[in-house]
């Protein structure tokens, strides 16, 4: 009988520290970052050929996962969107930022500069 209780107790144990773990994990989440990019393309052909496969490579190597890419909009109130909206999350406001200044998504924004005007901004989530 003492072992069943010595058994008993040690998984309480565990139980409360793994459920202690998994707290601390939870706190030091960083909350993520959406990048929102309102695109007015100018040369279509031009910015799907030239421009849109580098930035495309760029952002996914700096971990940006797309949640949404140029499909149909609407306007709820004010304005309507751009031609072109697009609609991502990376892991922190940092790596956003270090995402779109970093060296292979300025080359590729040179091109995209000739072929729209784009307006780029990010907002922090809130953590999990």
């Amino acid at each position: 009988m003492e072992t069943r209780i010595k058994i008993v107790f040690g998984m309480l144990i565990g139980f409360g520290l793994g459920a202690f773990a998994v707290q601390v994990l939870h706190a030091q989440a960083k909350p993520p970052a959406y990048v929102i990019s309102e695109i007015e393309v100018t040369n279509p052909d031009a910015y799907a050929k030239e421009y849109v496969p580098l930035a495309n490579k760029a952002l996914a190597e700096s971990g940006q996962k797309r949640l949404a890419s140029g499909g149909r909009t609407i306007a709820i109130a004010g304005a309507p969107p751009s031609s072109r909206v697009v609609v991502s999350v990376f892991d922190s406001l940092e790596k956003a930022r270090a995402a779109y200044s970093s060296a292979a998504y300025i080359e590729a924004r040179k091109i995209g500069d000739q072929y729209g005007r784009l307006r780029i901004f990010a907002v922090e989530g809130i953590a999990p």
